[in-house]
């Protein structure tokens, strides 16, 4: 099973917005940052903008942060790429006549689901801002390296 990298290229899409936003912000530009097709680079913006989180204006390169960066928490950005998909999936096709195929998506589910919460909850902490000072702060590390 493919993992989907859209939220980590939501949040690489959003941090380029802030920290390039005296440049030209084309899809392309962008797509070659995340290294994706500039097709999927628009399709994340316009669920971004859907969400609110970000302006953009038909056929301009200018897109922006519709709010400040501290004002963006991670799971803002979660919901409006991934909906409310879960983290985790339990595989339904089990015997039933199994001890443990009888038993095993109730278990895993209730754990699952406890893991789930923790997670959301701590997206809901992490901000936009947080992550683009960390990204400037490694970029000072690399340079003074």
């Amino acid at each position: 099973m493919k993992i989907s990298t859209r939220y980590s290229d939501a949040i690489h899409i959003l941090a380029y917005l802030n920290i390039y936003h005296q440049t030209k912000l084309s899809s392309e530009n962008i797509a070659a940052s995340v290294m994706t097709s500039p097709v999927v680079v628009r399709r994340i913006m316009a669920a971004l903008q859907k969400a609110g989180i970000i302006t953009t204006v038909q056929g301009s390169p200018k897109p922006g942060l519709a709010k400040d960066p501290d004002e963006i928490n991670l799971l803002d950005v979660y919901y409006a790429v991934e909906g409310d998909r879960q983290l985790f999936a339990v595989d339904e096709k089990t015997n039933p006549q199994c001890i443990v195929g009888g038993n095993i998506q109730k278990v895993l589910g209730n754990y699952y689901q406890e893991v789930q919460n923790a997670a959301l909850g701590r997206l809901a902490r992490i901000t936009l801002g947080d992550v683009i000072d960390d990204i400037l702060v490694a970029q000072k590390k690399k340079e003074a390296e």
